[in-house]
């Protein structure tokens, strides 16, 4: 994610979604980028605290802490007795990658979404969020920033789906795109169809297509999700390391 911002806005911050990266004796040593999301990418715990000290400076723009675990749980550590409580911990999110061609055959019917399916798209998208996060993502501004930032995956070619009578039967999206990396979410399958293999199939469609650009295919899972966990191990994907995710209100 971190790697896709910089390559299309540069450091210029206000181009960056209001991110920034912060260093502490460089970025071969220390980097944490601030953003939407406090993600923590390398550094010790001297400067885990460092990157603690500067957050708690200015009021609280991140709505979480993610990033390897061995990162982002120490960090919070240092954050929670102002940031917190935490409305979840996910303390163990196996890290997937998939470098070369799906082990399944993918869905042929899984496509790119058009821009005059928005809504019907949308309407899968707020239903995984609303399971998966927990919260409306359509809270406070009535949906219409959630709205601009689908759009713009479905208008940038980054929103894959099987439609069935109109209707939305599996979504995901490559919600993060550098020049190495495609980061898969958002990954749903409807309730009535659940069972039945689209999750394999469908994954393994957006998948096969971040693999054929020269990318490989990437996404991190909760640990307790077994059914997804089944899903992608049958896909090819395979863990070379552990996210951790700590959502706050």
């Amino acid at each position: 994610m971190v790697a896709a911002r910089l390559q299309e806005f540069g450091l210029d911050a206000s181009r960056c979604g209001q991110g920034e990266l912060w260093s502490r004796g460089g970025p071969a040593e220390s980097l944490c980028f601030s953003g939407a999301n406090l993600v923590p990418l390398r550094g010790d715990r001297d400067a885990l605290r460092a990157f603690a000290d500067r957050a708690l400076r200015w009021p609280r723009i991140a709505s979480s802490v993610v990033g390897r675990r061995e990162l982002a749980l120490p960090l919070w550590e240092m954050l929670a007795d102002h940031w917190g409580p935490e409305r979840e911990l996910r303390g163990e999110q196996p890290l997937l990658a998939l470098t070369q061609a799906p082990l399944v055959t993918p869905d042929p019917t899984v496509r790119r979404v058009h821009p005059h399916e928005l809504d019907r798209y949308l309407c899968a998208a707020i239903a995984m969020f609303i399971e998966e996060v927990g919260v409306d993502p359509r809270a406070g501004d009535g949906g219409r920033g959630y709205r601009r930032r689908i759009q713009s995956l479905i208008e940038s070619g980054r929103a894959w789906a099987r439609f069935e009578d109109g209707e939305v039967v599996f979504k995901a999206e490559v919600g993060s795109l550098s020049r190495r990396t495609g980061q898969i979410q958002g990954v749903w399958v409807h309730p009535e169809h659940r069972g039945t293999g689209l999750g394999t199939t469908g994954t393994a469609a957006i998948a096969n297509a971040v693999v054929a650009s020269g990318r490989t295919a990437s996404l991190y899972v909760n640990d307790y999700n077994e059914v997804a966990r089944r899903a992608y191990g049958r896909v090819g994907f395979r863990q070379i390391a552990t996210f951790a995710t700590v959502l706050l209100d």
